[in-house]
């Protein structure tokens, strides 16, 4: 369905020196500096499957999707979604993909939200019966009833966002792009949307690329994640293999006895592991460790724990996923140096 191969995008960024003579200069005789925002991403995306497209800020997501959609041109390599080229089939393509920006939206501000949809019903020319049949779907999966009425400038943020998921969907695009769909929302909105992309998915086998820095969204809707820093690739595969090669680091957490006035530091003493390798917090006698269980197995580290201090409670579990992503993260970037 989708398929990128070394694509490359670098942009023209002028270099001033300081001041007025600085900026005078660079009026009259400019200097450049070459700058690749993306530099050799390939990957590839099977019809149905969703797919979780993540890095820190500035990583360089947002112009990869630009380029998937059309928006921008590749300095170099290629991508083709569905056997269309974005930037030359443009006028097909469009017909067949929908594109969701967090903060913008695509709907008139002043119209009703109804009159909105009757508007992008003419631009991608869709049948009366077709419409109608299309319009009952999306308010039964996304919930547009109690505002379909109301002009879009009085819509909250998150009646907003499933109005533009809506109004993306309303042609039945074969590729969805989703760019921080959930952004600002509250947790009983980001559930709603949550569920109406799965619905989608999965009963019109939409191919779906999301970006987004909420881990809940990655956990709970994707199959797969590709994840880029430095306009580079990081990791290509699933969840739970990233887990597997990332995931040896754990936490313990115990209530220790106040008598035997455990520090953070006297914890620390002893144990032959880097600072990469281990975190303590204390706060009231209460521990947080983090450690990495390939330095020291856990049972090596309850061992240690019961032989500083008298326990209250304790527990241990594994290393959630931002924990994760931010080693692999870290990985990346010491590669790229």
């Amino acid at each position: 369905m989708i398929s990128v191969n070394n694509l490359r995008k670098e942009f023209k960024k002028v270099i001033k020196d300081p001041g007025l003579k600085g900026a005078v200069k660079a009026l009259f005789s400019p200097k450049h500096e070459i700058i690749a925002a993306v530099d050799g991403i390939s990957f590839e995306v099977a019809k149905g499957e969703v797919l979780g497209f993540i890095g820190p800020n500035g990583a360089g997501k947002s112009t990869v999707i630009k380029m998937l959609t059309g928006i921008l041109t590749p300095t170099s390599g290629s991508c083709t979604i569905n056997g269309k080229n974005p930037t030359v089939d443009r006028k097909k393509y469009v017909k067949e993909i929908g594109v969701v920006f967090g903060q913008r939206t695509q709907l008139w501000w002043d119209l009703p939200l109804v009159e909105t949809y009757t508007v992008l019903k003419e631009i991608y020319e869709i049948g009366e019966d077709r419409f109608r049949e299309r319009m009952a779907f999306l308010n039964e999966v996304l919930e547009l009833e109690d505002f379909i009425s109301s002009p879009v400038r009085t819509l909250s943020l998150g009646q907003r966002m499933r109005a533009d998921i809506a109004a993306s969907m309303l042609h039945s695009p074969k590729v969805l792009f989703l760019d921080e769909p959930t952004i600002g929302l509250d947790v009983v909105v980001k559930d709603n949307i949550r569920r109406a992309i799965m619905k989608i998915n999965k009963e019109e086998q939409t191919t779906v690329i999301l970006t987004t820095h909420d881990i809940s969204d990655i956990e709970l809707l994707c199959d797969r994640i590709v994840m880029i820093d430095h306009g580079r690739n990081v990791y290509d595969g699933s969840l739970r293999e990233l887990k597997k090669n990332y995931g040896q680091m754990r936490e313990l957490t115990f209530e220790a006895d106040p008598a035997s006035d455990l520090t953070a530091e006297a914890f620390r003493r002893g144990l032959k592991l880097s600072d990469d390798d281990i975190s303590i917090k204390n706060d009231k006698n209460v521990f947080t460790i983090r450690f990495n269980s390939d330095s020291m197995p856990v049972g090596d580290m309850l061992n240690h724990t019961l032989s500083l201090t008298k326990v209250k409670d304790i527990a241990v579990k594994d290393a959630d996923i931002e924990e994760i992503i931010r080693r692999l993260y870290k990985e990346g970037a010491g590669e790229n140096e």
